[in-house]
């Protein structure tokens, strides 16, 4: 069989910044440390964390006075940190600062007094801690071409839009092409909002999905940037693009008799978990492994500088 790796895969920039930020603080600080929500949308990530000393908890309420507590990489509503100060904790940022920059964005909009449009997806964490940042109704979210269409603005001159960092890049561009249409003195971003690290991961499945017979996504199922690789894998022509947490998900009858399959891995997804798939496909198959030749990154975010000394 001929394995076809992407590159770029797997971790970027913020993921890793975020998962250092949380070593860090345990190994300085001492076990436990509490983290508001996932510190980023990987089971295996979050398991090793805890085996180390974190804490994942959902509210700053379930964390005790004297904690230390870490804000995710999805980011968070300005009323956690509000919060927190209110109780006098001790907090470690660790949203990455691609999400910290829209979330300036939208307070850039609002204090110019346009109304913000989000693009993004209900529910997911980074979407509720933009949408947090501003004064309730300052915000509308807008999920599909047809929500852009039905959107009715108060004043239609005094707009923007700013984008969840994880999105499909294509279907971003067919709903920010849908409001301009409608507005089309709506401002925008300086430059795109979607992070690199999701734009090059697509780029790259995009390239592969047409020339394998089936794709295999390495990704939680909660992780936005891993659920639009299979996505854009599966508009690029993979007609068997997949979603996988580890090789032991993996559908060996669906892989069984094709010639060539593909591989890559969602933004907070360890390298390990590519080599425990590849040695599990050695395993059953004569592979032949090719890897794509891989877009540059050499993005680097520093950490907080009470981690720095």
């Amino acid at each position: 069989m001929r394995l076809l790796l992407a590159a770029p895969r797997g971790f970027c920039a913020g993921v890793e910044r975020a998962i250092r930020i949380v070593e860090t603080a345990i190994a300085k600080f001492g076990a436990p440390i509490y983290v508001r929500h996932e510190i980023v949308h990987n089971r295996h990530v979050v398991e090793r964390l805890e085996r180390m000393g974190a804490v994942f908890i959902a509210s700053l309420d379930q964390a005790p006075d004297d904690a230390k507590v870490i804000f995710s990489a999805h980011g968070v509503p300005k009323s956690v940190p509000a919060e927190a100060r209110r109780r006098k904790l001790f907090t470690l940022d660790a949203t990455c600062p691609l999400v910290s920059k829209v979330h300036s964005e939208a307070q850039r909009h609002f204090e110019a007094g346009r109304h913000v449009l989000l693009i993004g997806h209900a529910g997911h964490p980074e979407v509720e801690g933009t949408m947090g940042q501003l004064p309730a109704g300052a915000i509308t979210l807008i999920e599909t071409v047809e929500g852009a269409a039905a959107f009715a603005p108060a004043d239609p001159e005094r707009l923007a839009y700013i984008t969840q960092t994880t999105l499909s890049v294509d279907d971003t561009r067919r709903l920010v092409a849908a409001l301009r249409r409608r507005f089309p003195r709506i401002a925008g971003p300086h430059k795109d909002d979607i992070c690199y690290a999701t734009t090059n991961r697509q780029r790259a499945v995009k390239n592969l999905a047409a020339r394998a017979d089936v794709v295999l996504i390495l990704g939680s199922p909660n992780s936005s940037n891993s659920q639009r690789l299979v996505e854009v894998a599966r508009r690029a022509g993979a007609t068997r693009a997949m979603l996988i947490e580890d090789a032991g998900r993996i559908d060996w009858p669906l892989v069984s008799g094709v010639g060539t399959a593909a591989l890559s891995a969602g933004a907070s997804t360890p390298e390990s978990l590519v080599r425990e798939v590849i040695d599990a496909f050695r395993a059953r198959f004569e592979v032949t492994l090719e890897e794509s030749t891989a877009t540059p990154e050499d993005v680097i975010f520093n950490l907080p500088r009470a981690l720095a000394s």
